[in-house]
């Protein structure tokens, strides 16, 4: 009996052993073979976006957002003139006043789309069930709005701050929906655009200033000299600001900013580009302080109606129908 329980008590030990060397073997791979595992696991990973058509990019914020093959039904609120200038039609239109005043100068182009509000309202987007939501800023996404916008559609933040430069964001914006050598096109067709209309302005006025105004409900403003179409004017076309136009700028971040009766009588502008949205009996425009301006006094006010101009905005589109007007109104 003794040998006998011996004789099982030492196979039970040795089954042990096994047991234990099998355990310690089985993960018996060396660092260069499971690198090659981990190179197999994320070549399935692409693979599968491949198969699907889906591509994973990083947004302004750091967000890494799945984008669908082909999306169909695109938000871009104040993002239009990419989409449009890359031949893609969104959702659903930017929009203020309950959807009464849309941007006019790419109505053309999405006359037939419907608006909505600019502050994008979450019940709003999803009624549109979109599959791909463009935030023009971080400013749009503040607090909780990203997850919330992120659990309707996959989200990408296109800039970080409120004023970024637009061909930064058209790129952005051709990354995500895959349009990279389109934007390129687009930028190539601007620039030439800018050198022609460069030369022929400074042919025609040599380094005579001009001023950007936008009139409405009363009250005069000023187009900033690095934003909007002060860009346009005063980098791309590099054509001489007045003094107060520098000055106004150096105080203020807005596109837009107000300027006073004390200053617009200071204003030695040769050139203005009037955007009127007050109509021609607007009771500014009889004031002396206005007619005493040099521009008006010599006739050089090119008017244009802010609701359809592309002067308040910017964009490959707006900015290329600037220098379209810029040119006509300037150059015989």
């Amino acid at each position: 009996m003794k040998k006998t329980n011996w004789f099982y008590i030492a196979l039970a030990m040795f089954g042990l052993i096994l047991f234990a060397t099998a355990c310690s073997g089985g993960d018996d791979t060396t660092e260069e073979e499971q690198q090659e595992d981990a190179q197999t696991e994320e070549t399935e990973d692409t693979s599968g976006e491949e198969a699907t058509g889906e591509r994973t990019v990083t947004d302004a914020m750091g967000n890494e957002v799945t984008v669908p093959a082909d999306p169909q039904n695109i938000i871009a609120s104040y993002l239009e003139d990419y989409l449009v200038a890359l031949d893609v039609t969104p959702a659903a239109q930017w929009s203020v006043q309950n959807g009464e005043s849309v941007q006019g100068y790419l109505q053309d182009s999405l006359g037939d789309v419907p608006t909505i509000p600019y502050d994008l309202p979450l019940e709003a987007v999803a009624s549109f069930e979109p599959d791909l939501l463009l935030m023009d800023s971080a400013g749009m996404v503040e607090g909780n709005k990203y997850d919330q916008y992120s659990r309707i559609a996959p989200t990408y933040v296109v800039g970080e701050a409120q004023n970024n430069d637009w061909r930064d964001e058209l790129q952005r914006v051709a990354e995500v929906l895959g349009k990279e050598d389109q934007a390129q096109q687009v930028l190539d067709d601007y620039e030439q655009k800018v050198e022609e209309t460069k030369t022929a302005v400074q042919d025609a006025i040599g380094d005579e200033s001009i001023a950007a105004l936008w009139l409405t409900g009363g009250t005069f403003y000023v187009v900033n000299d690095q934003l909007s179409s002060g860009d346009v004017l005063y980098n791309d076309l590099e054509v001489t600001a007045p003094n107060v136009v520098q000055e106004i700028a150096d105080s203020s971040e807005s596109n837009w900013s107000e300027i006073s009766l004390e200053k617009l009588a200071q204003l030695d502008a040769d050139h203005i580009f009037l955007l009127n949205g007050d109509g021609e009996e607007a009771e500014m425009l009889q004031d002396d302080i206005w007619q005493n301006i040099p521009a008006v006094q010599n006739g050089n006010v090119y008017e244009y109606d802010s609701d359809d101009s592309s002067w308040l905005y910017t964009g490959p589109i707006a900015n290329t129908k600037m220098l379209e007007d810029i040119q006509e109104s300037l150059v015989e």
